[in-house]
C-alpha cells in the first residue's frame, strides 16, 4: 500500500480541531485504542537493498517539505522515501567531522531543508545538507555525554528528535536513565533559535516518567506544542512492547541544572497520556518471525506526522529497525489519531 506525507508547511501551520467524542469507526475492527486507529501496514522495504545499501535498521523518520520522507538508519545512511511507492529514490551515508560513521537514530527536517540527524554515541545532533554533506553541530550539555564525560549509559542517549511546529523549537529524548535519576525518568533537552538566528542554543531540560521496563526510541511534534512519544521494550521469549504516549511539557520543571531526579515532591514531572499500545491493535493478517503478543508487533523505533484526514486526525507513520536479523521485519505502520484535548 502507499502512503501521503503532506507537505510540512501545511502540518505545521494547521491547528488541531476540537475534541469530540471517538467516532464509531474507532470502536471498530481497525481500532487500537479510543484515540488511534490503524489503517495498514507495509513489509514492502523489509530485507531490500537500493544502491546496493541494505533498506533496512530504520530508527528514524521525517517528512522533508516536498512531499517525501527521510529515513535514517543505525548503519549511517539517510535515505529519501517516495510518498506514493514507499521506495528509496536517494540514500546518502553520514559522516563525522572525521568521516567516521555514525550510530544514527533520529533526523528532523529543518526549515532550510537540511537535516539534523543524531548520533548516540557522544551524543550529538549534527546538521547536513541534502546531499549528505556535513556542515554543523548543535551544542549538548555535558550531563547528556556519555560517561564519563557525563552521566549517560553508552548507547542510552539521543534516540529521539522532533522539531516543533514554529521552526524555532527542537527537542531530543534520551533513550534511558542518566546515572542518579530514578530508573523510569528520561530528559528530553530542548534548544531554541534566538531572534532570527539559524544557530541553536540549549535551552530548557525536562523530564519525563517512562512505563517499567520500556525506553524511549522516538518523538515527533503532534503540531500544537505538544510531542508523541513512543516507548519500546522487548523481553527475550515474549517480543515487543510498544506504546504512543502524548506529552505536555507546558507546566514541567525545567530540572536543566538538577543533577538527580529522585525527589519527585520537588520536580514537575512532563503529563503524559497513553493514547494506544500497539498490541492492542488488530494484526491485520502480519505475521511474525519471533514471539509477539500481537504478530503486527516488532521492534518498533521510530515516529512521525504526516499530514491529516479530512477530519482532522494526524495521520502517523511508524517504522521498526530490523537489526539486520531474518527474524525481524523492517514494516511501516499506517495509523491515525485523535488528541485528547489540551
Amino acid at each position: 500500500m502507499g502512503f501521503r506525507a503532506a507537505a510540512a508547511s501545511v502540518l505545521l501551520t494547521a491547528s488541531l480541531l476540537p475534541w469530540t467524542a471517538p467516532s464509531a469507526e474507532a470502536r471498530t475492527g481497525t481500532a487500537c485504542s479510543p484515540w488511534v486507529n490503524i489503517s495498514g501496514f507495509s513489509d514492502s522495504l523489509d530485507k531490500t537493498t537500493f544502491d546496493g545499501v541494505p533498506v533496512g535498521e530504520l530508527s528514524g523518520l521525517s517528512p522533508d517539505g516536498k512531499g517525501r520522507l527521510v529515513a535514517v538508519s543505525d548503519e549511517s545512511y539517510l535515505f529519501t522515501l517516495d510518498s506514493q511507492t514507499e521506495k528509496p529514490v536517494s540514500v546518502q551515508p553520514l559522516a563525522d567531522e572525521r568521516g567516521r560513521p555514525l550510530d544514527s537514530e533520529a533526523v528532523a527536517v529543518d526549515r532550510d531543508g537540511t537535516r539534523l540527524v543524531t548520533s548516540e554515541v557522544e551524543p550529538s545532533i549534527r546538521r547536513y545538507s541534502r546531499n549528505g554533506e556535513l556542515i554543523g553541530r548543535l551544542p549538548v550539555p555535558a550531563s547528556l555525554q556519555v560517561a564519563p564525560a557525563g552521566r549517560a549509559g553508552p548507547n542510552l542517549t539521543f534516540e529521539g528528535m522532533a522539531l516543533q511546529p514554529d521552526g524555532h523549537t527542537l527537542v531530543a529524548s534520551m533513550e534511558g536513565a542518566l546515572a542518579g535519576d530514578g530508573g523510569d525518568i528520561r530528559r528530553l533537552q530542548t534548544w531554541r533559535r534566538a531572534g532570527g538566528s539559524d544557530d541553536f542554543r540549549v535551552a530548557a531540560q525536562y523530564a519525563v516518567s517512562a512505563d517499567a521496563g520500556l525506553d524511549i526510541s522516538d518523538i515527533s511534534a503532534a503540531g500544537d506544542g505538544r510531542l508523541l512519544v513512543l516507548e519500546r521494550g522487548y523481553t527475550s521469549g515474549v517480543g515487543n512492547t510498544v506504546r504512543v504516549y502524548l506529552a505536555d511539557l507546558r507546566h514541567a520543571s525545567d530540572v536543566g541544572a538538577v543533577e538527580t531526579v529522585t525527589d519527585r515532591s520537588r520536580v514537575r514531572l512532563v503529563h503524559t497520556t497513553l493514547l494506544a499500545d500497539i498490541a492492542d491493535c488488530p494484526s491485520l493478517g502480519a505475521t511474525a518471525g519471533q514471539p509477539q503478543p500481537n504478530p503486527l508487533l516488532d521492534n518498533i523505533e521510530g515516529i512521525t506526522v504526516t499530514g491529516r484526514t479530512l477530519d482532522g486526525r494526524l495521520r502517523l507513520l511508524l517504522v521498526s529497525d530490523d537489526n539486520e536479523n531474518p527474524e525481524q521485519t523492517t514494516r511501516l505502520y499506517f495509523l491515525t489519531a485523535r488528541l485528547p484535548r489540551k
